[in-house]
């Protein structure tokens, strides 16, 4: 009995040798996936998917983990990726829907989401750290995909930029928390900021740090949160927003807006 070949993966080829390899092997359409915000206590989930050309085309300059990009290089390899990449697709999911269903659930159905929406149907799916199933075409899980294969990196600026962005717009609905600047990570200005104010709609009430200033903390995750009313203000009265998953096929780049940076917050290098 034949064994097939082994897949060799060159060093040389860096960030896009894990594609190269798969390409070498009749895996013309490569898709990387990522998300952004598992580690924020406010603010949405944001997963997304790319596909990137093969050949020259498809490498960007400086393309990298967006965790271990400035603000104004996201803001340019975005821009980049949404120019060059063959599809993508970007997932968005509310915090109410993060507190019904789970992050892990939010975070790996986001994934899949994003992949099934690609245009251009991928023969092979990479993504970072957790596998995901349902797929109809061969996968890998790499642990930090977004250091290791272009189409994850391309992927988790997507989606990184993507939320920056939201959490900027937050931050004029909902004043005084600083999401433009922490992006609703739980830093130490935005710990003393819901001990002070209470959380908001935004906020994801089955963290612990949330339920315990909420007052809600022995209550399930679905029933913490504050009941809807009509005004976008802390705790007692919300807007009644939406809580289903939206996904963004193709977007054009919104005109660039300022950003925090928060690669530490994320555990990457400042």
């Amino acid at each position: 009995m034949l064994t097939p070949p082994r897949t060799v993966v060159r060093r040389e080829g860096g960030l896009y040798a894990l594609e190269r390899a798969l390409q070498r092997r009749g895996f013309r359409h490569v898709a990387g996936a990522d998300e952004a915000g598992r580690g924020a206590c406010a603010g949405p989930l944001v997963a997304a998917a790319a596909v990137l050309p093969e050949g020259r085309r498809g490498e960007i300059d400086g393309l990298a983990d967006s965790k271990l990009l400035t603000p104004a290089s996201r803001e340019r390899v975005y821009e980049d990726v949404v120019a060059r990449a063959l599809a993508y697709a970007v997932v968005i999911i509310p915090a109410e829907e993060v507190d019904a269903r789970g992050l892990h659930v939010c975070n790996v159905a986001a994934m899949r989401r994003a992949l099934a929406s690609l245009t251009t149907r991928p023969e092979y799916v990479l993504t970072d750290g957790f596998g995901v199933d349902g797929l109809d075409v061969p996968g890998l899980a790499v642990w930090k995909g977004d250091r290791v294969a272009a189409c994850v990196a391309a992927a988790s600026v997507l989606a990184k930029v993507t939320r920056d962005r939201l959490m900027v717009e937050l931050d004029g609905q909902y004043p005084g928390y600083g999401f433009a600047e922490h992006k609703g990570y739980i830093t130490p200005e935005h710990s003393e900021a819901l001990r002070e104010r209470g959380p908001c709609v935004e906020h994801r009430f089955s963290y612990v740090n949330v339920a315990a200033v909420s007052g809600r903390a022995g209550r399930p995750p679905r029933s913490r949160r504050p009941a809807l009313g009509p005004a976008p203000e802390p705790m007692e009265r919300f807007d009644a927003s939406g809580g289903t998953v939206g996904v963004a096929l193709g977007e054009q780049p919104r005109p660039p807006a300022p950003v925090g940076e928060d690669v530490v917050m994320e555990g990457g290098v400042r």
